[in-house]
């Protein structure tokens, strides 16, 4: 993939191994307040927004415990994924410094672009020392629509300031991956916890196990 000058970064589960950790603290409330929740339940939300999410829990949930209750396990999710955040519990992913090290070498920009909320990303970032690795980033606050609607891959674009035959995506969800195709920019998977069916497979330019392969496609 010759000719790559900028590259946007999904976040969670592909920079950092968050998602486990969202469902662990999901799975905790949820178990403590007496909801029925697996990860099955968790699986089914991966990669879109944190509102979409909690609209699909209060279709489930608010019949049986009633609004405010939903409501209360919402933000004790939540709360409890901040505390695991801010403690340092999200790991970095396999490669992930190694290619912002690698980019940094070949001039190539780099920038976030994730469903999540820019206060989240902040955290994780600042935790592992990694704000300064990015131009810019595009976070839930900047978008009307969540993947895998491609807006906010649209504006993550119009912000390098270069054409999209000279981007690439690297995410790990199969909405990011749809966001990606209806954007018309490249994209390669590295996927976390929910494995690509063959129509997505086909939607990239490359599924890779880890983030430790990408500078290798990016010299062919």
């Amino acid at each position: 993939m010759q000719n790559i000058q900028g590259i946007i970064f999904d976040m969670d589960g592909l920079m950092f191994d968050t998602e486990i950790l969202y469902y662990r603290a999901t799975q905790e409330v949820a178990d403590r307040m007496g909801f029925s929740y697996d990860f099955a339940i968790y699986e089914k939300y991966i990669g879109i927004s944190d509102e979409e999410v909690w609209q699909a829990y209060h279709e489930m949930y608010d019949s049986l415990f009633g609004q405010q209750t939903v409501n209360t396990f919402i933000n004790r999710s939540f709360d409890r994924a901040v505390e695991l955040f801010e403690s340092g519990a999200a790991e970095v992913k396999p490669g992930l410094k190694e290619l912002l090290a690698y980019l940094q070498e070949e001039n190539i920009k780099c920038c976030v672009a994730s469903s999540n909320q820019r206060r989240i990303i902040n955290i994780l970032l600042e935790k592992n020392n990694l704000t300064e690795e990015f131009s810019h980033i595009v976070s839930f606050e900047d978008v009307t629509k969540a993947k895998p609607d491609p807006e906010i891959f649209e504006i993550a674009a119009d912000r390098f300031g270069l054409p999209k035959e000279n981007l690439l995506i690297l995410e790990d969800s199969k909405n990011g991956i749809l966001a990606a195709d209806q954007a018309g920019i490249d994209v390669i998977m590295v996927p976390d916890l929910v494995k690509p069916t063959s129509e997505i497979k086909e939607k990239t330019s490359a599924v890779l196990p880890t983030l430790n392969e990408v500078s290798t496609i990016l010299e062919k």
